[in-house]
């Protein structure tokens, strides 16, 4: 009897009764509380001019963000390295749910794009779920290709091929720029790390950026790029078309001005009333900026900081390329969308649909999120003390 036990335990994973990383752990749980906090302030009047209830989204958001605790807890008791045994399965998976969209009666458009998939009982954007997948497949991947990581051909062209197919859905089916952008900065990132030579990205830098001019140049004749390049050319003076393309940017940094830098109070923000388009989503953090001020910022920026100083840890101390690969990924996935999305909330890059990781309103993304999350928390109990 106790070998049957041994050889069951050590199926589900030889470390599971190690301590994870409780730092970390701290970490999320913060952030996932204050993402809350905000999500009740900033969606309470849109709330109830929709739903004549304040606490319509917040409620959905609670729910999803305890369902995704519960998942966050069981992945980091579930060995990670079992995902290496389906990365193929994972990849083919990630680019063909992006064609769901394009089901009749399953694919829904919002605000002219078609990202969402409609499943009567919640709606999901299936990017959310490439992304992790990605993730997967690129560690599992580079880590049984390691010896050819500085062959140019078969260690740096055929990688980043593999983004070809789901960068070419996200782009061209769903119009969906940002996540492109932010799966390729972690493809890349991972790619790096593995050990790909650093001259190879070097020499195809200028190449890329005259394929995407290139790219913008044909969405522009065809008519279906062109709000692009108005973003651009409104991020450079916003004031210049505040009542169209710089409108958010425009009503973003009056909600950061009033907050100065103890804030108006929680819950007093006045941009929340219907001036931002649904605050709730990707400009909430102009929202905590008006409500807590600088320093309200300044410590949730810590809290994200914090969040890649200890996935950049549990990197190093990994005790196999896989697993450091994925942590590598989801740190820099979930640091990535926090930097753009700041970065487009203070008017520091041009506007793109980037949602704030453990704040933006949608349920069915935070719980991807914490599943994630989840497999980081695993990835660190098979290190050494971090």
């Amino acid at each position: 009897m106790p070998n049957k036990k041994k050889k069951r335990n050590k199926r589900v994973s030889s470390f599971v009764n190690n301590q994870f990383d409780f730092t970390l752990c701290i970490t999320v749980l913060v952030l996932l509380a204050m993402g809350i906090i905000m999500v009740l302030s900033a969606s309470a009047p849109s709330s109830l001019a929709k739903n004549d209830n304040s606490y319509t989204y917040v409620g959905k958001q609670f729910a999803f963000a305890v369902v995704g605790i519960i998942v966050m807890f069981a992945m980091s008791k579930i060995d990670y390295r079992f995902l290496k045994k389906y990365y193929w399965i994972i990849y083919h998976a990630s680019w063909i749910i992006l064609l769901l969209v394009l089901v009749p009666g399953l694919g829904r458009s919002v605000n002219g794009a078609t990202r969402w998939v409609d499943l009567k009982i919640t709606q999901f954007q299936p990017s959310e779920l490439t992304k992790v997948g990605l993730i997967i497949f690129y560690a599992g991947y580079l880590s049984d290709h390691k010896s050819e990581l500085t062959d140019l051909v078969r260690g740096f062209i055929k990688p980043l091929a593999y983004l070809s197919l789901p960068v070419g859905i996200l782009f061209i089916v769903q119009n969906h720029m940002s996540v492109s952008l932010v799966i390729g900065i972690v493809a890349i990132t991972m790619m790096m790390m593995a050990g790909c030579r650093m001259s190879h990205f070097v020499n195809t830098g200028a190449l890329g950026v005259s394929g995407l001019a290139g790219i913008f140049g044909i969405l522009q004749m065809s008519g279906k790029g062109g709000f692009r390049l108005d973003r651009i050319s409104t991020f450079f003076d916003p004031w210049s078309d505040s009542l169209g393309t710089g409108y958010q940017m425009v009503q973003s940094l009056y909600a950061i001005g009033s907050g100065g830098f103890f804030g108006v109070g929680l819950g007093n923000s006045k941009q929340k009333y219907l001036y931002i388009p649904e605050p709730h989503n990707d400009f909430i953090f102009a929202i905590l900026a008006e409500e807590l001020g600088f320093i309200g910022c300044a410590f949730v920026i810590l809290l994200f900081a914090l969040f890649v100083w200890r996935g950049v840890l549990i990197a190093m101390k990994s005790q196999d390329m896989f697993g450091s690969l994925l942590a590598i990924g989801i740190t820099t996935l979930i640091g990535a969308q926090a930097i753009i999305n700041i970065a487009v909330v203070t008017a520091s890059i041009p506007t793109t649909g980037m949602a704030l990781p453990f704040f933006s309103y949608g349920g069915t993304a935070l719980l991807i999120l914490l599943f994630t999350v989840g497999i980081l928390l695993n990835i660190s109990r098979s290190c050494s003390k971090v």
